[in-house]
């Protein structure tokens, strides 16, 4: 005789009969539904279907997954490169105040009336321990995200300047900064967006194969034939071109940039408990990374010694970042497994910052010191009792050697 599933069972059963699962092809429900909710209309214990709504909302991003938007999935695929684009964007705009410390330093250093070497303020070693930590800061950012997304981020500085100065040098807000500032913040949350997700922890073994893959290879001989040609016209015949200059920074940069992430990646994972320093590419790396920052930094001085800073800045941004980009697309491999919409709007919001460094820069005369009047006294062969205007844009302004002439031709 069949039992009535609602009878009590009777006192010579063992064990207490249990429902036999229902297997359904496709769910009649949506994803979002838990299943404690479905479980109670059904008659069934809340207990019974723990382990599988934990489950479930863990994948799906359901009530039991967290209780924020940065408790799902995204977050935990993402969440080292979200620490190095947060780090980055601090490191960014440490420089940027540090720079302007340092400018601020030498403003006050020229108003006193007795001159000192700057490096005896201390607002001045202020701002270089802050450009060092921000430093610091980017170069253990490189360690936990892509290149293509560290090195863009690098117009954070140009806006936290434009700024700051505001500040610090109480400079006016342009409508230009403001215009720049938002084409530049609208293109990092492209950038951060659209950023693809690729492992960050690089072994020492995997940068060796890198180093010897061939696309790698054929991208060094591209690269330093390049780099000869541009430092020809440049030694030999003397093209100090703006381009030139900068080109041999970007170039140099892309291998400064390869380097960087693979010690800061190495060291990170040896501080882990996985040693990589015992391999011999870490150390070549490092002597990489020395030299071609060492020789950048050449380049980059002669720029900014020939041209102004306005038109130095946005060029080199371009190039570094340009550089950068292409350089752990070959080596680090980093846009793989791209989508076609991730790639795209991954360069619009490169163009985006672009465009925003360019406009803040644009137009941004140079300040000049104002000095009432130059001590002769620090200029050989002069005696102390003659004091002369600076020199103006007109040739002959404010020289001994014509003020003669010029006092005749007015009478």
């Amino acid at each position: 005789m069949q039992s009535d599933p609602c009878e009590e069972p009777s006192s010579h059963q063992n064990s207490v009969p249990r429902l036999r699962p229902v297997h359904l092809s496709s769910p009649p429900f949506p994803t979002g539904v838990t299943l404690h909710g479905m479980a109670s209309g059904w008659g069934l214990r809340a207990g019974t279907w723990t382990s599988s709504q934990a489950s479930w909302n863990a994948s799906s991003g359901g009530a039991g997954a967290g209780s924020g938007a940065l408790s799902g999935p995204w977050y935990s695929a993402h969440k080292t490169q979200l620490f190095g684009v947060l780090l980055a964007v601090a490191s960014n705009f440490l420089i940027s105040v540090s720079l302007n410390i340092q400018k601020c330093a030498h403003l006050r250093l020229v108003c006193q009336a007795e001159q000192k070497p700057y490096y005896t303020s201390r607002l001045w070693w202020c701002g270089i321990a802050l450009l060092g930590l921000g430093e610091v800061g980017n170069f253990t950012a490189y360690g936990l995200a892509p290149i293509a997304l560290v090195a863009p981020l690098g117009c954070v500085s140009v806006i936290g300047s434009a700024f700051i100065s505001v500040f610090f040098l109480k400079k006016t807000m342009r409508t230009a900064d403001i215009l720049g500032g938002t084409l530049t913040i609208t293109g990092i949350y492209l950038l951060v967006t659209f950023i693809p997700n690729v492992p960050q922890e690089l072994t020492a073994r995997q940068v060796q194969n890198y180093l010897v893959s061939w696309p790698f290879l054929v991208y060094s001989i591209l690269e330093i034939l390049i780099f000869c040609i541009l430092l020809y016209f440049y030694k030999r015949k003397a093209v100090k071109h703006i381009m030139v200059l900068l080109m041999m920074v970007a170039l140099l940069a892309s291998l400064t940039v390869i380097a960087v992430k693979a010690v800061s990646t190495m060291i990170a994972l040896s501080v882990k408990g996985k040693m990589q320093l015992t391999y011999s590419v870490f150390y070549i790396m490092s002597v990489l990374m020395a030299t071609s920052c060492a020789f950048q930094i050449k380049f980059l001085n002669q720029a900014m010694h020939l041209y102004e800073a306005t038109e130095v800045v946005p060029i080199n941004f371009v190039f570094f970042t340009t550089s950068a980009i292409i350089s752990g697309v070959i080596f680090y491999r980093e846009f793989q497994s791209a989508t076609l919409l991730s790639v795209f709007m991954f360069l619009l919001g490169c163009l985006l910052s672009f465009l925003g460094v360019i406009i803040i820069a644009r137009n941004k005369k140079e300040e000049h010191l104002q000095i009432p009047f130059i001590d002769c006294g620090h200029i050989p062969g002069q005696k102390l009792t003659g004091k002369i205007q600076p020199d103006s844009h007109c040739s002959c302004y404010g020289t001994l050697n014509k003020e003669d002439d010029l006092v005749k031709r007015q009478s």
